[in-house]
């Protein structure tokens, strides 16, 4: 029996700004393709699912000036976008090594429609980042940010002062680990690019007569593709295993 039903509204809608907050901005949820009715039933479903277990953290926090609740939902808005802005991050780094795969293959198809979004994207962009993000959900990556955000309410609880610091270097940190994860995925295809193209223009210098750069276009993506087909499959795995160890971060 609810004895405070004001109370759990309101203790409700807090739950709901840091989890609506981080699926607002989360990878897989906030995409063009999900519509707007399921992200807010979904946010809203795992607020009612996660409130009584958190209810000790948020319900005392919940009374007082309307003032005090008005800013308390504006930090908890901040704390779950926050949240959501490390796994989007960690897609869009898995976004950009596709294009460095790309440019560094020769691969420059005319761009297409973008699966996840309404922006036109690379092919194999496409390929690459579509694949880790299933790779993500069949891992249920869901879980683990939602189960970040619970333990969020223990290092920032509702109602403290906002550390606008901290929540700078937490994102820093975490493009920094994000940096190293994607270049180390795409390093073997930026070797071989800066390896093939250095033999090319060696070859050219020795043959100027010879237009050898547009003669080398289709080995380059030949090989380009065929290292991708190699090599695609270990790549997943290490974005996979990436993923936590950056929101272990947090």
């Amino acid at each position: 029996m609810i004895t405070d039903p004001e109370g759990t509204i309101l203790a409700l809608f807090a739950a709901f700004c840091r989890i609506g907050g981080a699926i607002m901005v989360m990878p897989g949820f906030s995409t063009a393709r999900v519509p707007m009715m399921l992200r807010l039933m979904i946010a809203v479903a795992v607020s009612m699912a996660i409130l009584p277990i958190m209810w000790d953290d948020i319900y005392p926090k919940v009374g007082g000036q309307d003032l005090a609740y008005v800013r308390l939902v504006g930090i908890e808005v901040i704390v779950g976008v926050v949240i959501g802005l490390v796994a989007r991050y960690y897609v869009l780094g898995l976004q950009f090594t596709g294009t460095v795969i790309t440019m560094m293959i020769g691969f420059n198809a005319p761009p297409m429609n973008d699966v996840l979004e309404d922006t036109a994207e690379n092919q194999l962009t496409n390929m690459i980042s579509f694949a880790g993000l299933l790779v993500l959900f069949m891992l249920d990556f869901h879980h683990v940010i939602f189960e970040a955000i619970a333990q969020s309410y223990r290092v920032m609880p509702p109602g403290a002062a906002f550390d606008a610091q901290a929540v700078l270097v937490t994102l820093t940190d975490s493009l920094g680990q994000i940096f190293m994860i994607m270049l180390r995925l795409a390093s073997p295809y930026i070797i071989y690019g800066l390896l093939f193209n250095m033999s090319i223009g060696l070859v050219n210098k020795l043959a100027p007569q010879i237009p050898i750069s547009f003669i080398s276009a289709p080995y380059l993506m030949m090989g380009g593709l065929f290292l991708v087909y190699l090599g695609i499959a270990a790549m997943l795995k290490l974005f996979a295993d990436g993923f936590v160890t950056v929101m272990q971060g947090l």
